[in-house]
């Protein structure tokens, strides 16, 4: 084992992102993926348990379960049964449209948390980004839920639509026993051709870095790190962890830093081909992330908070890594805008 390996003191990440399928039933404008249809090559029931035993054996404690739409595989319950049965954590990240009340009794263990996708506080809102009817069916999927003994959070993108409908996002959260999770919007998968559209300008990312210093109990669980205040920083991290306590696995299993760093020039192996601890502990793509470093950003007074940012964003909006996160809360402030309160 390198010295430098050694340093990072993991010997595997803490938790694991594993797009399971590319499949899904909804064609939401800023999807990281391109979901829609399964593709060839996704790995089958058998590879999904040899995966799930291969992680679970290398002590990795939660899976973070997206897609796609994971309840489009006919064989989903059965590999969360099965990862439970290692004593594996699993949240699941869902468009809702598929729980019923026998899937919420599936899901019902406490290896289970619940991330339901929401857009907008209003079907009008949230239907144009997600598709029509979708509202509708993701308050059923809440109501169900909310039955049973499931901790469950709404999960919304920040975008110039969501960014004015938070304060009633968290509202209509509470109001099924759920918290509020924002997640950040990236220019990956379809949100490519929606981003110029929809990411929010510099002085709405402003006004939500006080927003979110304002709403303690929202959670964010990514990149927004570098619009964090100090008051924020012991809820979560302060830095990038692809590579470092986190990786991303596709639903053929593809390994790679994140989920939205899934280009090929970022590919660390192949699973269940490949030995995942090999991978971890050797892959040139994951020792390049573990050594990156923003050097321009070092002498900044909020390095401490962010150390640069997110650098998915910055890959994909400038296609180099090494540079900050065009999203910092620095930048913002160079410019002086007037933070307006989110209605």
């Amino acid at each position: 084992m390198s010295n430098q390996y050694v340093e990072m003191g993991l010997s595997a990440p803490v938790n694991v992102t594993w797009e399971v399928t590319y499949a899904c039933n909804l064609s939401c404008v800023h999807c990281l993926s391109d979901a829609g249809g399964k593709r060839p090559g996704e790995l089958t029931t058998d590879q999904c348990m040899q995966v799930i035993d291969t992680l679970a054996d290398a002590r990795v404690f939660q899976f973070n379960i997206g897609g796609g739409e994971p309840f489009m595989r006919p064989d989903f319950l059965d590999l969360m049964d099965h990862a439970h049965e290692k004593g594996m954590v699993t949240c699941i990240s869902t468009n809702g449209t598929f729980i019923d009340d026998y899937v919420a009794g599936r899901l019902d263990t406490p290896l289970v948390y619940v991330q339901v996708s929401l857009d907008g506080a209003t079907p009008a809102s949230n239907d144009a980004v997600r598709g029509p009817g979708s509202f509708q069916k993701v308050i059923k999927a809440l109501e169900f839920l909310r039955n049973r003994n499931i901790e469950v959070s709404v999960n919304t993108v920040l975008t110039r639509l969501s960014f004015n409908e938070l304060d009633k996002m968290t509202e209509l959260a509470a109001l099924y026993g759920a918290k509020l999770r924002v997640s950040r919007f990236r220019p990956s998968g379809r949100g490519k051709a929606s981003w110029s559209d929809l990411n929010v300008d510099q002085q709405q990312m402003l006004a939500f870095s006080d927003w979110l210093n304002r709403h303690l109990s929202v959670s964010t669980g990514d990149s927004f790190f570098s619009v964090s205040t100090e008051e924020r920083r012991s809820l979560g991290l302060n830095m990038c962890g692809a590579c470092k306590l986190t990786c991303c696995i596709s639903p053929e299993g593809n390994v790679y830093p994140c989920a939205f760093l899934q280009d090929r020039e970022f590919l660390a192996g192949r699973l269940p081909d490949d030995d995942f601890a090999s991978i971890w502990e050797n892959s040139p793509v994951f020792h390049s992330f573990r050594r990156l470093e923003i050097k321009s950003c070092e002498s900044c007074q909020r390095f401490d908070l962010c150390h640069g940012g997110c650098p998915a964003i910055a890959y994909h909006t400038q296609r180099k890594l090494g540079i900050p996160d065009p999203g910092c809360l620095s930048n913002c402030v160079l410019v002086k805008p007037i933070a307006k309160e989110i209605a």
